[in-house]
């Protein structure tokens, strides 16, 4: 087809141009064709590395969206990262100042502890002292009771000996007991000879004890009171009471004790030491029992 288009020019122009012209132009218009024909083959032998350069293109394209993707990826989880690492940095910063603050109040805590510490070392020093000045004076109460004790052992100790009486010192109490048959007759309340020369020496004793009280206890057996004697005592209750009265007259009016170191105080039955089923028991338990206690506050 190229060729038929030279030919036709070339007829064209042998029409109209002089033979040299028609010369020069178709040599020319050889030229031109053979420059075609080797541009055409150079075409055709660049066709194939087009082709490879295409294919090559659409390889890099290939990886080129590749690494795009994972350069995405990367990205996002660089972003997932940064992201992970501030809410991290957040809640480090929220969890440090949540530890600021719980040592804060364990500090404050370990203050209020110290302090705690401090008055109650203060208050177990105090009670420790409390406890030695208790201990202390309970050893001289002791000591006093059982000199008080001693000097009544030694004083009535014929009287001791015979049965008349009987001292006991049990847990800081000092207690003479005395039956009713040495101090009194049957159903009277007059206190006998026998028993005021009894109550006399247990005075002079208390005497030297001014700092003690003595505590005048009248108690009976369970038997009730006679018909003979109803009018007098209705009840044991002022029995017991009218003896333990007569007790405090002698030590008060033929000792000399004074009266506000005496307490009168009837008990009837109802404080027995021995068994009333017995008639030895029942005279154990009519007694007058008179007690050293602590002088009595007064205003």
């Amino acid at each position: 087809m190229q060729r038929l288009a030279y030919f036709a020019i070339i007829a064209l122009l042998t029409g109209c141009v002089s033979q040299g012209t028609f010369d020069l132009k178709a040599n020319e218009a050889t030229q031109l064709a053979q420059n075609l024909a080797a541009a055409n083959t150079r075409i055709g032998d660049l066709e194939g590395p087009k082709q490879d350069l295409e294919t090559e293109a659409s390889k890099l394209n290939a990886k080129l969206i590749e690494m795009l993707r994972k350069n995405s990826e990367l990205q996002q989880t660089l972003m997932n990262d940064r992201a992970d690492k501030d809410r991290q940095k957040q809640t480090f910063s929220s969890r440090k100042e949540q530890m600021q603050q719980q040592l804060e109040d364990l500090n404050q805590n370990n203050a209020q502890l110290l302090t705690s510490i401090d008055q109650l070392q203060q208050e177990n020093a105090s009670l420790k002292g409390q406890i030695e000045a208790e201990r202390k004076a309970r050893e001289e109460k002791l000591a006093s009771l059982k000199n008080t004790y001693d000097q009544l052992v030694g004083a009535l100790e014929e009287e001791i000996q015979r049965g008349e009486l009987t001292i006991t010192n049990l847990k800081g109490k000092l207690s003479v007991n005395l039956p009713n048959k040495i101090l009194f007759d049957s159903g009277k309340t007059a206190v006998k000879d026998e028993g005021k020369k009894i109550l006399r020496s247990l005075g002079d004793i208390m005497s030297k004890f001014p700092d003690k009280a003595l505590l005048v206890e009248g108690h009976t057996d369970n038997v009730q009171i006679s018909s003979r004697l109803k009018e007098t005592f209705p009840t044991n209750w002022e029995l017991s009471t009218a003896r333990a009265n007569s007790v405090v007259h002698v030590l008060q009016d033929d000792v000399g004790l004074p009266g506000e170191r005496l307490i009168a105080a009837g008990y009837s039955e109802y404080r027995p030491i021995s068994d009333n089923e017995t008639a030895e028991g029942k005279a154990f338990n009519r007694r007058i029992q008179i007690q050293l206690v602590p002088m009595p506050e007064t205003e």
